[in-house]
């Protein structure tokens, strides 16, 4: 082998390394990108599950306001947090028990 061919071999070998170390580069980089992505679409995900919570808890609200704004919606509501009965009613409270023992079985 003469000397310009191992220089054409060389060259060669170079290019070849060079164009693979590009594609390596270009390889991680992509990696990288789709891995953001993939934790972004976790993010937007979640921020899209807090917002229809929170549109569900704005519409309660908001029957909540209509309904105290309401005088007939107000007065129970009153009437549950004071413990006030109005005329006819009678405030019953209830205590939970001691369980029954059981008799053992035969």
């Amino acid at each position: 082998m003469n000397a310009a061919m191992l220089l054409r071999v060389a060259a060669r070998i170079g290019v070849v390394c060079g164009v693979l170390v590009f594609v390596a580069l270009i390889g991680v980089q992509y990696a990288r990108l789709v891995n953001r992505n993939l934790a972004l679409a976790h993010e937007l995900h979640d921020v899209e599950r807090d917002i229809a919570q929170l549109k569900v808890k704005r519409v309660q609200q908001h029957r909540d306001i209509d309904r105290l704004n309401d005088p007939h919606g107000a007065i129970p509501e009153i009437h549950d947090r004071l413990h006030l009965v109005g005329d006819h009613e009678a405030i019953i409270y209830l205590k939970p028990g001691k369980p029954a023992s059981r008799p053992p079985a035969p």
